[in-house]
């Protein structure tokens, strides 16, 4: 286990110092690790790599608690007013309408599959995540406006979804237990005083930090070690008064990031924290879920995930943008990139962990065939359509570009290469 731990964190030295420079033969940190994990775990087996599931569960769950925290603390909600209406209908019609039309696929393709079960898989693979398109991401052709778009959308997905995947949990695991503790009536309970809490926690917080830095306080490096605990204790304090600590984690990211006003740096330690971690939720992905998920995979998942990265996410995306003054293309070209990511990787992650066999092995193959065809199949496709988009739109005209700045990060990615397209700069900006 030593020499397997070694290993991995001289992968995680070696992509730091080269991350750059792999960034241009289009190599991105999901491929690199799934591929790493591919190598040390089960299913080559150089190395073995077999963590336990109490180690699998808390990576789990302390990077969904970092990721949804931060992807809702580094809004700029005046930034964002200006393109408000397209955020509200990917998220408020077009995420839903996703979970629904992913559900009722599953009911009708997937063998055996309940209905808790089938909103689990629906649920679980609508988040996207922008990272694993990050080539289109920072190319500058795409207008800033549809990256921006398309960012945001990344950012706050997985925070909505996260009641529904909580939700068809607890559905499921009552299902298959004799007792009412995990009934969705409980789970519904639970989200609410998730949000509650979650509310005060982060206004409470952020009015604290704000008060503290203009005061002199506080400095913005150490106070970005206590934003890193103060997200972790929105979820174990939650959990302590019955609350759900996910739901309160995503709320109090949201309420904290109106209310701190504080400097990007105070988050910036949260998010390279959330970055090394998702790293190695990449890894387990390859170690643990795909060979598990290829010992139970069927056809019927297989198209299912063709069906969920296409018809699933683009015809719900085309319904809420409809009206919207978006050209046809830039529908189509936002409806395609829809990666399914990281918080897809920790929710099958968390069945594995929470579910019994015959439940998580309906749920995991599907979650982890969709994630790696998307994994590679953005991948791919993520330079040459953004190129060819970016070509059409300079010829019929670009949208309105509203406020250039870029103000959602993406995951795994360093400030300069996030706005600057390896150059350091951001768009419109010396």
């Amino acid at each position: 286990m030593d020499g397997t731990f070694s290993l991995i964190l001289l992968f995680l030295f070696l992509w730091g110092t080269y991350s750059q420079r792999l960034a241009r033969v289009e190599l991105t940190a999901p491929v690199a690790f799934v591929l790493l994990g591919l190598l040390l775990g089960e299913g080559v087996g150089v190395l073995d790599l077999a963590p336990s599931p109490g180690t699998v569960r808390a990576l789990a769950e302390v990077t969904l608690v970092w990721v949804l925290f931060t992807d809702a603390a580094r809004l700029s909600f005046r930034a964002l007013r200006p393109e408000l209406g397209l955020y509200v209908r990917l998220l408020l019609l077009g995420l839903p309408m996703c979970i629904g039309l992913g559900t009722l696929l599953a009911m009708g393709l997937l063998p055996g599959v309940s209905g808790w079960a089938a909103l689990y898989v629906a649920a679980a693979v609508a988040p996207t995540d922008a990272a694993l398109g990050a080539t289109m991401m920072v190319n500058p052709v795409v207008p800033a406006r549809i990256r921006r778009l398309i960012n945001v959308e990344s950012g706050l997905n997985d925070g909505i979804a996260t009641p529904f995947v909580v939700l068809a949990l607890a559905g499921v695991a009552a299902a298959g237990s004799t007792t009412g503790t995990h009934a969705p009536g409980s789970a519904l309970v639970e989200l609410a005083i998730g949000l509650v809490y979650g509310t005060v926690l982060g206004l409470t917080a952020g009015w604290l930090l704000r008060c503290a830095l203009r005061r002199g306080w506080a400095t913005e490096d150490i106070a970005g070690a206590g934003v890193l605990a103060l997200a972790l204790l929105g979820y174990t304090s939650a959990i302590a008064i019955g609350g759900n600590g996910f739901v309160a984690a995503f709320i109090a990211g949201l309420a904290f990031g109106s209310a701190h006003g504080a400097p990007h740096r105070v988050l910036l330690f949260v998010e390279q924290s959330a970055s090394l971690f998702s790293l190695l939720v990449w890894l387990l992905f390859g170690a643990v879920l795909v060979p598990a998920a290829v010992d139970h995979l069927t056809w019927q998942a297989l198209l299912y995930a063709v069906l969920s990265l296409t018809a699933v996410r683009m015809v719900p995306v085309a319904l809420s943008l409809a009206g919207s003054a978006l050209d046809r293309k830039t529908v189509l070209f936002v409806g395609w990139f829809g990666p399914r990511g990281l918080a897809s990787v920790i929710f099958a992650l968390l069945a594995v962990e929470g579910l019994d066999p015959p439940a998580s092995q309906m749920i995991v193959p599907v979650v982890a065939c969709t994630v790696l065809l998307s994994v590679f199949a953005h991948g791919i496709t993520a330079a040459p359509l953004a190129q060819r988009y970016g070509r059409a739109s300079a010829v019929t005209g670009k949208p309105p570009a509203g406020p250039a700045v870029n103000d959602l990060p993406i995951r795994g990615m360093t400030p300069g290469t996030t706005h600057g397209h390896r150059h350091g700069r951001r768009d419109g900006h010396a």
